[in-house]
């Protein structure tokens, strides 16, 4: 019998282990995970942050102070140079370039990217790492600098995926790229977006080309390796790893890819620092006024606000297109006007250089009082070394950088050497305002912040010579009527001893030594004519006068005495701007305004301003009086603005820079000239725009041995020119080509009929005064 063959039976594969292994697995992992985040936000591994700090990040902020016309003049800060901005302030490049590059999947995960992780942990982080944008920002907000520790690096670790996960929770996609790019630092004092664009490319983040963008994202990896400023290859290759991210993700093409590889790495770096850049005299100006405002508006709790991490947004009255072109303007015709005045005062020619009138012990005295209200001397003091030791070091050799026109200068000198160097640098100031609201819109306090930090503007109170006779006129047409055509006599004339508190007669000459005609009003205004004012001033007397440039807004001491017709008192470029913006106001003052709104980082107004207004004089006086000092520019010491008087004069082609200006727009102005001519002065009118300039030496014995130099004419009328020459070839500006704007009714004669020739030939007396004064 055949033996049947039997069919071994296949036993079924058995997967119920393996399958209970894998659960078994993967619950244990998302208990231990669930264990990791709950131990993690339960603070088993370190503090956590709060839920309201979540919510509210803390970061400092520097404070901004802006333009009128939306420009960041500057920041104040301490280490953190932040200025936060919106997702819709990013460039659409700017993202991609972000997204491709550190976080591929952004937009796919909650915080943590489980398949990069998983990728960084099997090769042990050679083919990338595992962290997200969002966890870049948790680790630069909470957790701080990665520990060298492994074991406190994983706990760090564990509670960045913690705080990620939270943070997406709380934040859109694009609030949480707007942070994670605000808050980086990217070195060189730039924290944040905002700041690296300024200072890498002195852009703001929207105006970033795509290479320049992609630069920035390539420093995100480390901003001290890679560097523009530091290691530029090495950063242009890592620009290049972004294109090459952005082509792998479709964000560019490989045509783009492959051009914008071969770019060069392009700065324009513009590091912010409190002493370079616009408007630093006004910059500093305005952190003063803010140390008092804080004092003054503390916040609801009673804690003071922080100009360096508050984040306060300071709007000002300053257009930074008109700043730029005061500032050009000021440094043009000051190197000019400085070269001439090194050439007046070599050794041989002026022993006593930069000085005149002084003799050697009278300058060692003159330096001894400067050295003693230096800061180098208040430190030292400070310190505890007594004056011998003090007094010693100022004697000592020391390594330094000076100021020169054609750039710093590296030497070693003494402190006392030095300060008689720096004496022989002319200093020069402006300022600008619209006479209709108050509002400063320049403000130039020198040409060099870092080497001259004296703010000639508002600090500086300087002899204001002829340039303070409109005062007086102003007095005596509002008080007695006079006309622009009314004829006095140029002769001398003396103010008798006692009738207004001089001990002595005053009878003042004028420049030049020349009388014996009859002149307008009009016509010895225009000249300076110092007889003139004598007679005005014995007509209404010193305290009229007075009575009125206080309401003007002068807030220096004058003295009520008949010489202030002259100009001695001291008096600051910023009071000056102010009283004469009242005749462009119809007679109507307004306090200068330089701030009209500061608000907190939320946008919230802590200040806005009221402007302060007073009636001084009335309108029919205020339109009078600019009728007179049209006649300035029309045919007296300010007509050089308009007609060519003296086309191959050396002193024209030395110091009056710019020449001929040959303006033809209606310009109210006037000159100023102190004794010695140490002082030059110009303060120039249009209907919307006041601009006051002032130029002279640090010490009245600095100047200029010859008044065809040393006037006012020569030393400040050129920047005023220059200035308002650039302005109006902006018509976006709005500067005023208009004549002044007259009453409805003017009572008083303005338009004079020409006096006998005998008495009075000016192109006569122009000529010779020219001939004089070397013209």
């Amino acid at each position: 019998m055949a033996k049947k063959k039997q069919k071994k039976k296949q036993a079924t594969p058995d997967f119920k282990g393996p399958i209970k292994l894998f659960w078994g697995l993967f619950l244990a992992g998302v208990l231990i995970v669930a264990a990791i985040f709950g131990s993690a936000a339960l603070g088993l591994f370190g503090p956590m942050p709060p839920l309201q700090q979540l919510e509210n990040p803390k970061t400092n902020l520097a404070t901004q102070i802006i333009s009128s016309d939306g420009e960041i003049l500057g920041k104040f800060f301490y280490n953190d140079n932040r200025t936060p901005i919106g997702f819709d302030e990013l460039p659409e490049h700017l993202v991609q370039a972000l997204v491709a590059t550190e976080d591929e999947r952004f937009y796919a995960h909650s915080g943590i990217d489980f398949r990069g992780t998983f990728r960084a942990i099997a090769f042990l982080g050679k083919r990338g790492g595992a962290s997200t944008i969002t966890q870049q920002l948790a680790r630069q907000l909470f957790v701080g600098v990665r520990s060298r520790n492994k074991a406190q690096a994983i706990t760090q670790k564990i509670k960045e995926w913690v705080l990620a996960v939270m943070l997406e929770r709380r934040y859109t996609k694009q609030e949480i790229i707007a942070m994670y790019l605000n808050i980086y630092d990217f070195g060189y004092q730039a924290d944040g977006i905002q700041s690296a664009a300024k200072i890498y490319f002195n852009k703001t983040p929207m105006t970033l080309s795509k290479e320049e963008s992609a630069t920035l994202v390539g420093m995100l990896k480390n901003s001290s390796l890679f560097n523009p400023k530091r290691r530029p290859e090495m950063t242009r290759d890592r620009r290049n790893v972004v294109f090459q991210q952005m082509y792998r993700n479709d964000f560019i093409t490989k045509e783009e890819r492959d051009s914008l590889q071969q770019l060069p790495l392009t700065l324009e770096f513009t590091p912010d620092s409190h002493r370079e850049g616009l408007a630093t005299y006004f910059r500093t100006y305005v952190k003063q006024y803010m140390q008092k405002w804080v004092k003054d508006n503390p916040k609801a709790d009673g804690e003071r606000y922080d100009i360096y991490r508050d984040g306060l947004r300071i709007y000002t009255t300053i257009d930074s297109r008109l700043q730029a072109l005061g500032e050009q303007a000021m440094e043009q015709h000051m190197k000019k006007l400085q070269d001439e005045f090194f050439k007046q005062n070599t050794p041989t020619l002026n022993p006593t250089a930069p000085f005149l009138e002084l003799r050697e012990g009278e300058i060692d005295t003159l330096l001894e009082r400067s050295a003693r209200r230096s800061e180098r001397w208040r430190a030292l003091r400070a310190s505890g070394k007594d004056e011998e030791s003090i007094w010693a070091t100022f004697k000592e050799p020391t390594p330094m950088t000076v100021f020169s026109w054609k750039g710093d200068i590296d030497t070693v000198m003494t402190p006392l050497d030095s300060m008689r160097y720096y004496k022989h640098y002319l200093r020069g100031a402006m300022m600008s305002m619209d006479p209709v609201n108050g509002h400063v819109k320049t403000w130039v306090g020198g040409f060099n912040y870092k080497h001259f930090q004296y703010d000639q503007v508002r600090q500086g109170r300087r002899q204001i010579g002829s340039t303070f006779k409109p005062f007086l006129y102003a007095t005596a047409i509002d008080q007695l009527r006079l006309s622009p055509c009314d004829i006095l006599p140029d002769a001398l004339f003396c103010i008798e001893p006692m009738k207004f508190g001089n001990v002595e007669a005053w009878c003042p000459k004028n420049s030049g030594d020349k009388y014996g005609q009859m002149r307008t009003l009009k016509n010895a205004l225009a000249n300076s004519v110092n007889t003139v004012s004598a007679r005005l001033m014995d007509k209404v007397g010193p305290t009229p006068v007075v009575n009125l440039a206080k309401k003007m807004g002068i807030t220096s001491y004058l003295p009520r005495v008949p010489s202030i017709a002259l100009g001695t008192p001291d008096i600051s470029l910023f009071e000056m701007v102010g009283a004469y913006s009242t005749f462009a106001n119809k007679g109507i003052y307004v306090k200068p305004i330089t701030i009209t709104r500061i608000e907190d980082k939320n946008g919230t107004v802590l200040f806005e301003v009221a402007p302060e207004t007073r009636d001084v004089i009335s309108e029919e006086s205020a339109y009078v009086t600019l009728n007179l000092l049209k006649g300035v520019t029309e045919g007296g010491s300010g007509q050089r603005l308009r007609h060519n008087v003296a086309k191959d004069n050396y002193a024209y082609q030395a110091v009056v820079t710019g020449y001929p200006y040959e303006f033809t727009n209606p310009i109210a102005g006037k000159t100023g000239t102190t004794q010695n001519h140490s002082d030059g002065w110009f303060m120039g009118m249009v209907p919307n725009l006041v601009t006051g300039v002032w130029v002279g030496g640090e010490d009245r014995a600095v100047h200029f041995d010859n008044i065809a130099y040393g006037q006012g004419a020569s030393m400040a009328l050129p920047i005023w020119a220059l200035f308002m020459k650039a302005a109006y070839e902006n018509p976006d500006l709005g500067i005023s080509l208009e004549d002044f704007e007259a009453p409805e009714v003017v009572g008083i004669p303005i338009d004079c009929a020409p006096i006998d020739p005998n008495a009075l030939n000016p192109l006569e007396e122009k000529e010779e005064d020219l001939d004089e004064l070397g013209f």
